[in-house]
C-alpha cells in the first residue's frame, strides 16, 4: 500500500482530481465540503494541504498518522519542502467553490437580506480558504 493509499483510506469523501491528486474532507475541522488536497509525488512523497488552514500535524494526528508516514522510508531523512507543491488546477478548483459561496452571500446582501450567523461564519471561512489558496499558490496577498 502506498503512502497516499494509507492516508486516503482514513479520509472521508475522497475524490480523485487527477493523476496522483485527490480532494477529501479534512478531519481536523467540521468540513462540509472537501478542503483537504492530497498529492502523491513520483518519488512516493505525499503532500497534504487544508485550504481552511488546518496544520498538517493536526490533520494527521486525528487520523492516527505522523509526518513520517507521508514519506517513503528511503526519503524520510532527506525530505525537502516543495516550492509550490500543489498544481494550479487543484487550487483553482478550491477557489471556484469558495467564490460561489462569496457570490451567494453578496447576492443575498444586494437583495437586502440579512445574513444569518451561520451564513456569516461560512462567508468568513470562504475568505480564509481563499487566503490559504493564495498562500498555497505562492502568491503574496499583502
Amino acid at each position: 500500500m502506498s503512502g497516499a493509499d494509507h492516508l486516503l483510506s482514513r479520509l472521508e469523501r475522497v475524490k480523485r482530481t487527477g493523476s496522483g491528486r485527490w480532494m477529501a474532507r479534512c478531519p481536523a475541522h467540521d468540513d462540509k465540503g472537501p478542503s483537504l488536497s492530497v498529492r502523491e509525488l513520483d518519488d512516493g512523497r505525499v503532500l497534504i494541504h487544508c485550504f481552511s488552514g488546518c496544520h498538517v500535524e493536526s490533520v494527521l494526528g486525528i487520523i492516527g498518522l505522523e509526518i513520517g508516514d507521508l514519506f517513503p522510508e528511503r526519503l524520510a531523512d532527506q525530505a525537502k519542502p516543495e516550492r509550490r507543491p500543489f498544481p494550479a488546477a487543484d487550487i483553482l478548483r478550491a477557489v471556484a467553490f469558495e467564490a460561489l459561496v462569496v457570490l451567494a452571500a453578496v447576492t443575498a446582501i444586494l437583495a437586502g437580506e440579512l445574513l444569518s450567523a451561520v451564513d456569516r461564519d461560512r462567508l468568513s471561512l470562504a475568505s480564509a480558504r481563499l487566503q490559504a489558496a493564495l498562500d498555497a499558490g505562492g502568491i503574496r496577498h499583502d
